[in-house]
């Protein structure tokens, strides 16, 4: 795909990775960007073609669909953490977190599966996580809801094949954002992400490792657990 020429739509575009994806596609000749969020008015990018998107409310989905036929990317882009374990967490953020990732992407990619189908197959770039493949002690929840948009992309590659759509995933470490605030430890650079995935949808990638990280936790799905959580081989 050839980036330049595309009309993308960007989920959760008022921020962070969402930003910076507004911004390369415009800056690659994009010819026309779709800049998405709950909050419309946070979004502030010149050139953009600002949209209300509530991922998690199939209405608000519906309309931006029908508000945007010409699209031919869709950029699935919008996440939250509550870094919530299982046990002793709230069930309501827990649930918020897989209605936004998990429900909140499978909303959109039924509602734009048609949109692309007619403007020629298109493609759909899912941002996942190295969490998607491994838990994390005070953020369990998310690895789930990670690990449920994983599977979710899988699948939904196979079913948009049959209408030529690119389905690629996207995995990191930690990134550089808000989300990523509390976490005192070398992060990526957001612009340098956005780029590596915008690089890897041209060429026609199915799934995009940015980092050293993202690598070594796939990797290690092959291994015994204890490669990954060390620290439960001594409770056994």
């Amino acid at each position: 795909m050839d980036i330049k020429g595309v009309v993308a739509l960007v989920t959760g575009a008022n921020r962070g990775i969402g930003r910076h994806f507004v911004q390369q596609l415009l800056e690659r000749g994009a010819t026309k960007v779709y800049a998405t969020a709950r909050n419309p008015e946070r979004v502030d990018i010149a050139g953009a073609h600002v949209l209300q998107l509530d991922v998690t409310d199939p209405s608000s989905v519906a309309a931006a669909a029908a508000a945007s036929p010409d699209v031919t990317l869709l950029i699935n882009n919008a996440g939250v953490s509550l870094s919530q374990n299982y046990l002793d967490g709230n069930l309501d953020d827990i649930r918020l977190e897989l209605e936004t990732l998990f429900w909140g992407t499978l909303n959109t990619t039924r509602a734009f599966a048609p949109v692309l189908a007619a403007n020629g197959g298109g493609a759909v770039l899912n941002v996942l996580s190295a969490m998607s493949w491994f838990s994390y002690d005070g953020a369990n929840s998310y690895a789930s809801a990670k690990a449920a948009q994983w599977a979710l992309t899988n699948g939904t590659r196979l079913e948009l094949a049959r209408q030529g759509t690119l389905v690629t995933a996207l995995h990191m470490g930690l990134v550089d954002t808000d989300m990523a605030a509390g976490y005192d430890v070398d992060k990526l650079d957001p612009a340098d992400v956005v780029r590596t995935a915008l690089d890897g949808v041209a060429a026609g990638a199915l799934e995009i490792l940015v980092d050293d990280a993202s690598r070594q936790v796939k990797a290690a799905l092959a291994l015994d657990p204890s490669a990954l959580y060390p620290q439960t081989a001594a409770a056994a």
